[in-house]
């Protein structure tokens, strides 16, 4: 990176494969739920192909008026093993202690439901480096919908704009960022080029929590 970005005021993190590795446990939880309600599992990449919006706004795609039911058979997969299997990805934990220490306002925005976000920070001693923790169901429409970009900056008491990075591994991430005129930054992924972000390219692109740490030290 020659060009050295301008630090931002804020930075909005999304929370599953940007900072913990929870794809084993999606996955696990979404291949029970499709063989209960009829469906042909995914193979593991097509969940994380497929898994980008939240349940609210996904299952009744997936399984139309009967979507609440399979809602149910999920989380009750998921409750059982998502802590024990929590993991956090490489760097994160050090990533998030270098920007503490910096004094770098912090949130998350995930499509994970929220309560399920916040006892996964407070499992892994994370949740004093953030502001704000929104997950899916704390406002009015999730992730990329503005009400959750607006929960997630009301503690900074700011609007979106080119003074927040919005940091994650997926499309979803970069469309947000760019409806609203922030930063998209990728993270963990080479493949910064495929068809998922056709319409909403990332900015700044960064191969995994330490590259993003190094900038940091810079700044």
């Amino acid at each position: 990176m020659s060009e050295l970005p301008v630090r931002p005021s804020v930075i909005v993190f999304d929370w599953d494969n940007t900072l913990v590795d929870t794809w084993p446990t999606i996955h696990e939880a979404l291949s029970i739920t499709l063989q209960a309600m009829g469906h042909t599992p995914w193979s593991f990449d097509e969940t994380k192909a497929r898994v980008r919006h939240s349940l609210r706004d996904s299952f009744p795609r997936l399984f139309g008026d009967r979507w609440t039911k399979a809602q149910d058979i999920f989380y009750d997969a998921f409750e059982r093993t998502h802590i024990e299997r929590l993991v956090p990805i490489a760097g994160a934990e050090d990533l998030l202690v270098a920007l503490s220490a910096s004094g770098m306002n912090m949130a998350v925005l995930s499509n994970k439901t929220g309560r399920y976000l916040r006892d996964e920070a407070e499992h892994l001693g994370w949740g004093g480096h953030f502001a704000a923790m929104v997950g899916a169901g704390d406002a009015a429409r999730d992730k990329p919908a503005r009400e959750a970009l607006d929960l997630t900056l009301d503690p900074f008491s700011c609007e979106p704009g080119a003074g927040i990075w919005i940091v994650g591994d997926a499309g979803i991430d970069m469309e947000i960022a760019h409806r609203n005129g922030c930063v998209s930054v990728l993270l963990h992924r080479d493949d910064h080029d495929a068809d998922e972000f056709r319409d909403w390219p990332p900015e700044l692109v960064f191969k995994g929590c330490n590259d993003l740490k190094e900038l940091v030290a810079r700044w």
